[in-house]
């Protein structure tokens, strides 16, 4: 019999059924406007389509079985042989193949790609974000694979192929295929000069045998892996499928999975090279050089992953003020609440706008654009990455006691927070990569001069802002020990001309007074009580079907 003391009331209704792409405004106006107006309704339809299965209660679910469950290693079958496989829950299957059929490894060579599968990342990630991992990987394997165009022109097909062709097979009997990447070694981390993984070269021309070990290889069950290691002429990228191509497994030995904070429902693991055949991706002791396009490619995927994070903590915090009540009216509508809200949605905002102005960037494929990549990606990396984990617990506090319980979904948004910061190097390697570029590259600064230009004029606290980043560039002495406060700033007025170009005023407005004005405190909830609050706040609001 159900108890009868109490009715529940005040409780804000699940965020759910809804077209996560078509309620996120600044997503959808950054897709019409870099979009060209020729694959504009299609990529449209796309997006929302995904949305739309992005918001299903069915699809949610998925998220939250697949992280609940997460992979297990099996070493040994039954009979003791070694098989070194991982298994997963069939709802990680399931959202892996959703994310391969949206094309989220098939941006390249199709209009306006980069754009249209960075909104779908932001749109995706926010569903249950470990299997981006694996998605980001295979997308980001084709620029290194290209340094061999016969190695690009037998695997790219079946890379881009929005086909999700499960089971550990030879890549040429499969519809599609996926890649990880083991680059990182458990003495040198991000140093991966320091790699001691040997390469012996085998009398197949191109072909190797490898010695060593990785400290982090991601999605062990991949089809191939694209790795560092030392051959007779130095660092070499190397290409390991798992299954050889007569059937039999290379030499593949997992030797644990790591027990993560968060990316719960993704492998990551120890891995071991024992007479593993390799083939080799572009010259003897060019191995960096090989993998810079990979690099660069899940550089990006880390904001465009951190902004998809960030919006999905702002559109449940928000949605949950807009229904619960406390002291006597809604709580979107308390001043002091307002101005949280409206603050973690600038930081969204700024993300978004940003990211997907490199996706941008990436299409164009321009020297110019080139250049401004080849600074604004580490830049924003280290910064959209660094503000995803204080704006999503932020939002949590939102939801008061509410968002520190499972259910609701955002302990495992907080969990999440912090990994795009740390893959593909922590903040200290994205700010002396900006530093590198500015040194030896100099065009990459004039680049991206003319990109922040272009908003001159037109907010005096912008101004301000790019005159005293030109006052920190003029002297680069001793530059090394003030690099984050130097990338920082690049950041945040790259951020605030875009935003000044193409964001509401009231956005911009609190943007440039909050970031770039000093107006602001340390934490978030502290904008001037001036500005138009009320209006960002809706613009951030997401409205269910």
């Amino acid at each position: 019999m159900a108890g009868s003391t109490h009715t529940v009331t005040n409780q804000a209704p699940p965020l759910t059924q809804y077209d996560v792409f078509a309620a996120d405004r600044a997503l959808t106006e950054a897709v019409e406007r870099h979009l060209d107006p020729a694959v504009l309704e299609e990529g449209r339809s796309e997006l929302s389509g995904l949305g739309r299965t992005s918001g299903s209660t069915q699809v949610q679910e998925w998220g939250v079985l697949a992280d609940e469950n997460p992979p297990r290693l099996r070493s040994h079958d039954r009979y003791g042989h070694r098989i070194d496989e991982v298994d997963f829950h069939p709802a990680w299957h399931r959202l892996l193949g959703k994310g391969v059929s949206a094309g989220l490894t098939g941006a390249w060579g199709q209009p306006g790609g980069h754009v249209r599968r960075a909104a779908a990342f932001v749109v995706w990630t926010q569903v249950e974000a470990g299997t981006c991992c694996p998605l980001s990987m295979t997308h980001a394997a084709v620029p290194a694979l290209r340094a061999d165009p016969a190695l690009a022109a037998e695997w790219e097909p079946r890379l881009t192929s929005p086909v999700y062709d499960r089971g550990l097979r030879p890549a040429h009997e499969k519809a599609g295929v996926l890649f990880g990447m083991a680059m990182t070694e458990k003495q040198g981390g991000s140093d991966v000069r320091a790699n001691t993984t040997s390469a012996r070269p085998l009398a197949e021309d191109g072909a190797y045998e490898l010695t060593g070990h990785k400290w982090f290889c991601s999605a062990p069950m991949s089809d191939a892996f694209l790795v560092l290691a030392q051959a007779p002429g130095g660092l070499t990228c190397f290409l390991v499928p798992r299954v050889l191509a007569d059937g039999s497994r290379n030499v593949f030995l997992l030797q644990r999975l790591k027990d993560k904070l968060g990316n719960r429902s993704n492998a990551s693991a120890e891995v071991e090279f024992a007479g593993t055949w390799a083939r080799r991706v572009g010259d003897e002791g060019r191995g960096v050089h090989t993998i810079i396009g990979m690099v660069a490619a899940t550089r990006l995927d880390c904001v465009l992953g951190s902004a998809g994070l960030m919006r999905q903590a702002v559109a449940q915090a928000v949605h949950h003020c807009a229904y619960r009540e406390a002291f006597g009216g809604k709580l979107v509508d308390k001043p002091l609440m307002r101005n949280v809200l409206a603050d973690l949605a600038l930081e969204s905002e700024a993300a978004t706008t940003l990211a997907l102005r490199l996706a941008a960037a990436c299409d164009d494929g321009g020297e110019q654009e080139r250049a401004l990549l080849r600074i604004a990606v580490p830049a924003a990396k280290y910064w959209v990455t660094k503000r995803c984990a204080p704006l999503v617990v932020e939002a949590a506090e939102c939801l008061g006691g509410n968002g520190y319980v499972e259910e609701s979904g955002m302990p495992r948004l907080v969990r999440e927070s912090p990994l795009n910061s740390v893959w593909e190097g922590a903040g200290n390697v994205q700010a002396l990569d900006v530093l590198r570029a500015l040194r030896r590259e100099p065009g990459t600064l004039d680049a991206y001069l003319r990109e922040v230009g272009r908003a001159r004029g037109a907010d005096h606290r912008l101004d301000g802002a790019i005159r005293g980043l030109l006052t920190e560039l003029a002297d680069l002495e001793g530059v090394e020990g003030r690099a984050r406060r130097l990338v920082e700033r690049l950041a945040l007025v790259l951020q605030g001309s875009l935003l000044v170009r193409y964001a509401p005023p009231q956005v911009a407005d609190a943007f440039c007074a909050a970031r770039l004005g000093g107006d602001g405190g340390a934490s978030f909830g502290t904008l001037p009580h001036t500005l138009d609050l009320a209006a960002v706040v809706a613009r951030a609001r997401p409205e269910p079907a």
